[in-house]
């Protein structure tokens, strides 16, 4: 038998997922065709304090997906620590994409998807963020809500200030 680790407060919870949403490199991004067609595929990300960069190949479902509705879905983390994101996602072409944010994604994941004229990038804006481990972590798993943080962390001092919400 494991023993679960103790629930965190929501301080804790939050500087736990901005931690990953800084460090992390992979999601799995879920989106779905005008005809409820599901699709899941691994991709990088980069975090700049307010939404995700991604890139694809613009004819790839994902991309294509994204484009009638927005809608999408991204989980970090494992089964047993999980940060479930539920958002709107945006076609950003590499030649629109702010110089800055191009460079951050190339540093972060040693790959720049503005040398390739197939790839896009999807600018993901989270409405509804939750975080929770085991089962005795569920409550509180809220930590956004309609584009809003519910929580600070009490300490800034142990938290990226770039990435904590505003």
């Amino acid at each position: 038998m494991t023993s679960l680790e103790p629930p965190r407060s929501p301080e804790q919870r939050l500087r736990d997922t901005l931690g990953r949403l800084r460090d992390d490199q992979d999601a799995w991004v879920a989106t779905a065709s005008p005809d409820g067609i599901p699709c899941l595929v691994p991709l990088w990300f980069a975090w700049d304090g307010a939404t995700l960069l991604m890139a694809t190949r613009r004819t790839n479902p994902t991309a294509v997906n994204v484009t009638p509705t927005g809608e999408i879905r991204v989980t970090l983390g494992t089964p047993r620590d999980v940060v479930l994101i539920k958002g709107e996602a945006e076609i950003v072409e590499g030649t629109a994409l702010p110089t800055t944010d191009g460079d951050a994604f190339a540093a972060k994941l040693g790959w720049d998807p503005r040398k390739s004229a197939q790839c896009v990038y999807l600018r993901i804006t989270p409405h509804t963020v939750q975080a929770w481990r085991e089962e005795n972590d569920q409550a509180g798993r809220d930590l956004m809500r309609s584009g809003t943080w519910l929580v600070h962390p009490s300490s800034p001092a142990t938290a990226d200030r770039s990435a904590l919400p505003s």
